[in-house]
């Protein structure tokens, strides 16, 4: 299969894009808090208030109390910071520009705007990671490669979440039904089919748009909805999951602007796919031929650019037990059926088997 590429030009102009990403997450100050300063006189006495701003419209005004050198400091700081931020932000818009022109994959305007405001809800911070087709793109713009549109298309927001953190992650929180919420876009929660438990997906009346929050199923549990403090939210359980969440790296999501989100390691991404294909059932033929589809180009990448990443994934994937070597076997030989067999993927069946 040949491999199409972005151009250097925007493979280089993405990676700028990712740094610039990172360097503004890791320099969160106070002008990245989007609001006013405002002063009122109460009885001859000036009091001092900030109204902010949600990405979704929402505001809320915050009062601070009587004015003083130090919140007059606090004023001074914000109007300098929301200055440098505002010139971050065209320079990113035009980064956008350039990329998407380069025919790197972009989200559609809705579905931006909603990881948007789950980021600037804390979505990411709290260790969420993006999972699903959103990912896929992702990866691609971070590999460099032009995927086949076919794979790309989806109108599904899939987070998923470990049920705890390290003690090493700060204690911070992200309430998601609030972030949804504040997008004023309609969004309602899906109804389980057992009404005492709690809905783990989101979506608009007339409208294919969903967000799904998924977590891995553990120590053989059922399938009932578990909830995540800190999220404020349940998360659906789902097998193979952990398998994602070794070394998560940082991608974008791009549409006029861009949002840094985490996304799984582009090799555990693709057997991963292997895996997921095998558990789908007879009626989502289309969405098994897209997981295979997906793995196809991703491994077909790496057979080419980077094999030495595949063993190492595989053989761990492996050895978590008989089950997960069973579907990726399946899920390997069925791939290779539809889309073409590789000496790469021949050697990883035949050690499969000795295994």
């Amino acid at each position: 299969m040949n491999i199409a590429r972005l151009s250097l030009e925007t493979q280089t102009l993405h990676a700028e894009l990712l740094e610039r990403l990172c360097v503004r997450e890791a320099q969160r100050d106070i002008g990245n808090l989007e609001g006013t300063f405002t002063v009122k006189t109460i009885h001859g006495i000036e009091y001092a208030y900030f109204l902010h701003y949600a990405a979704g419209g929402g505001r809320t005004n915050i009062s601070l109390g009587r004015m003083s050198p130090a919140i007059e400091s606090l004023i001074a700081q914000h109007r300098e910071g929301r200055r440098d931020v505002a010139a971050d932000i065209i320079g990113i818009r035009e980064l956008c520009a350039q990329i998407k022109a380069g025919k790197a994959a972009v989200a559609d305007h809705v579905t931006a705007k909603v990881v948007r405001e789950l980021e600037a809800g804390g979505v990411f911070r709290v260790g969420g990671i993006l999972v699903g087709t959103l990912a896929f793109a992702c990866i691609g713009n971070l590999l460099g490669v032009i995927w086949d549109r076919t794979t790309l298309a989806t109108r599904d927001i899939d987070l998923a979440f470990e049920r705890t953190v390290s003690i090493a992650v700060p204690k911070v929180a992200a309430d998601v039904p609030k972030s949804i919420e504040s997008l004023a876009m309609g969004f309602f929660p899906i109804p389980r089919l057992n009404p005492k438990h709690p809905s783990t997906s989101f979506t608009i009346r007339k409208s294919p748009l969903r967000i799904d929050l998924l977590t891995p199923r553990t120590g053989g549990k059922g399938d009932d909805p578990v909830y995540i403090p800190r999220l404020k939210a349940a998360a659906q359980p789902l097998p193979y999951l952990d398998y994602l969440f070794e070394d998560p790296v940082r991608g974008a999501v791009l549409n006029g602007e861009a949002t840094l989100v985490l996304i799984p390691q582009p090799i555990r991404f693709a057997l991963h796919k292997l895996i997921v294909s095998q558990e789908r059932e007879a009626s989502a033929e289309a969405k098994k031929h897209k997981d295979l589809w997906q793995a196809f180009q991703l491994l077909d990448f790496f057979e080419q650019e980077r094999p030495q990443d595949i063993e190492p994934a595989w053989k761990d994937l492996l050895s978590h037990g008989p089950k997960w070597r069973r579907r990726a076997e399946a899920g390997l030989a069925m791939m290779q059926r539809r889309f073409g067999k590789s000496a790469l993927t021949e050697s990883l069946l035949r050690s499969e088997a000795q295994g």
